[in-house]
């Protein structure tokens, strides 16, 4: 069984990166790279260069595949970077593993200092930092430098938690005794990001992880590779300005075989995986084979419900930016909007005026609110999606075409008529296109919200408060992330992010997250604190 596993998830991961056959072919000359450009020498301030190593473990290095990095706004080649061999991955995580005995003698809050000064190294790359997301995922500036405060913010939480992590003292069934709960660091933690959120949800793991004694194995998104490296450079700086080993914070850029192995690795005692439904589901499969533990964020098909009370002036904006920002591909995107037919017509007439005035260029440019699409391969999943929504009834209100210009620009696109149970509005596209559905009653729309797979974040916009209330309370959404007159994108870090389902039930940053990155020991002592046992003692202790 594990081989089969091992082989469908291979397949699943397997990214159409485009590879040099060697760094010495003269196929992309040198001129050619963005990174010699004088327009973008800022890429140098992140220490990256025409070929960069792919794996950190302490020092440097990287002997495997050469990939080259592509700007999704013109399809012209950034850099190149040197993946990780298996070798090198079995070398880097034998160097987490002897780094994590230093750190775990390290105390939590001294711990929390060092997180402090990444944050701070972070705070002063943001605009180069928040340029290369830009550059390398294809999402807005704004965006960009948004996803590094994110990571910077997360830094600012997980300082203050390394001085509150704690557990109680509890009543004990023994005369003389107390009970201590007791949080232990789980070890090496595994972390695979996906390309739409190339540094904040590092970040929301790697923080955590951190102050909880961790160490943590990053691997990132095959096709933003250079932004794994920069951050890795910013993080390895800290590392080693305190003396402490590079490894705690490690970095290997590679393709599926990596992903399989740190599944399949019973040291790797908390795999996060962010990623598609359909390669979570294996992961999961793969990491409860050996009984460890996973964090899962995957897919989210998330609807904003319009009530005939809503205040639509609010609804029209919310509704734009949680369905053409990142170009469709966040995680939390509005995909659905559900509207009472009272005011159907009227909001759809006003988005699609709203979606026709959105300003569409280079994402690095401050007025553009609008980028392209991360890959070709995205491009024709978009082009693909819309053609089923034809077929199964619906009708195109705007959008639809790709547009005429290089890189992966596609139009947003609003698509009206389709039954709430279509298969393809059950079924979630990463790319900018949302159904709109009019539904009748409260019960219906929200039936129609809980009716999908996944469960990660939904919204409606009313004035009623019952309905309020009878929206979050048990009957109501079954997401992760339930909001009331916002959209259903973005999330605060002091929250813990993550839905239900097919969402894969995982809860990342704030909140009680941390508990993923820790393992719960309930100790028995006496009240003076001297040892005395377990609470689960050898069978030749009487008393259990």
């Amino acid at each position: 069984m594990q081989r089969v596993l091992t082989q469908r998830v291979a397949r699943l991961l397997a990214v159409r990166v485009k590879q040099t056959p060697s760094v010495g072919a003269a196929a992309l000359n040198m001129s050619t790279l963005l990174v010699n450009r004088p327009q973008y020498s800022w890429l140098t301030e992140l220490g990256l260069s025409e070929d960069n190593d792919g794996v950190y473990n302490g020092s440097w290095g990287g002997q495997g595949q050469v990939v080259t990095s592509y700007c999704p706004a013109n399809n012209e080649p950034i850099a190149r970077v040197r993946q990780a061999t298996m070798a090198e991955y079995e070398e880097t995580v034998q160097k987490a593993q002897d780094a994590w005995k230093v750190w775990a003698d390290v105390p939590a809050p001294k711990r929390g200092e060092v997180v402090r000064q990444i944050g701070d190294a972070l705070r002063g790359k943001i605009k180069a930092l928040g340029s290369l997301v830009s550059l390398e995922m294809g999402k807005i500036y704004v965006e960009g430098v948004g996803e590094v405060q994110e990571y910077v913010d997360v830094c600012d939480y997980a300082v203050g938690l390394s001085r509150m992590i704690g557990g109680p003292i509890l009543p004990s069934e023994r005369p003389g005794h107390a009970l201590i709960e007791q949080w232990n660091p789980v070890g090496l933690v595994g972390i695979i990001t996906a390309f739409n959120f190339p540094v904040a949800v590092y970040g929301w793991n790697n923080a955590i992880a951190l102050i909880c004694g961790n160490v943590c194995l990053w691997k990132g998104a095959p096709t933003t590779p250079l932004t794994s490296v920069a951050v890795t450079r910013i993080v390895a700086e800290v590392l080693e300005r305190n003396h402490l080993p590079g490894a705690i914070c490690s970095m290997t850029c590679g393709g599926a075989d990596i992903g399989i192995h740190l599944n399949l690795f019973s040291f790797v005692g908390l795999l996060s995986f962010t990623g598609s439904t359909q390669v979570g589901k294996q992961v999961a499969m793969m990491v409860q084979e050996r009984f460890g533990r996973q964090l899962l964020e995957l897919g989210g098909n998330n609807a904003i419900i319009v009530f005939e009370d809503a205040d639509l002036n609010l609804v029209v904006p919310s509704a734009v930016f949680a369905s053409v920002g990142t170009a469709g591909q966040r995680c939390t995107t509005t995909r659905r909007l559900m509207l009472h037919e009272s005011v159907h017509d009227d909001v759809v007439e006003r988005i699609a005026k709203a979606y026709k005035q959105i300003r569409i260029g280079d994402p690095w440019d401050p007025s553009t609110l609008y980028g392209p699409l991360h890959t070709k391969q995205a491009v024709q999943q978009y082009l693909a999606a819309i053609e089923q929504a034809k077929q199964q009834g619906g009708t195109l209100v705007c959008g639809g075409k790709i547009m005429d210009r290089p890189g992966n620009y596609v139009e947003p696109t609003i698509i009206t008529g389709l039954p709430h149970d279509a298969p393809i509005v059950h079924t979630e596209t990463f790319v900018p296109i949302l159904y709109v559905l009019k539904f009748k009653t409260e019960d219906e729309a929200f039936a129609w919200n809980n009716e999908v797979k996944q469960g990660l974040s939904s919204s409606i916009f009313t004035k009623d408060m019952g309905r309020v209330f009878r929206w979050l309370g048990p009957k109501g959404s079954d997401c992760g992330i339930v909001n009331v007159n916002i959209p259903t994108s973005g999330a605060e870090i002091g929250g813990a992010f993550g839905g239900e389902k097919h969402t894969g039930g995982g809860r990342e940053s704030g909140s009680d997250s941390w508990k993923q990155s820790s393992g719960n020991y309930p100790a028995c002592f006496k009240l003076n604190m001297e040892f005395i046992s377990h609470l689960f003692p050898m069978p030749h202790d009487a008393l259990r």
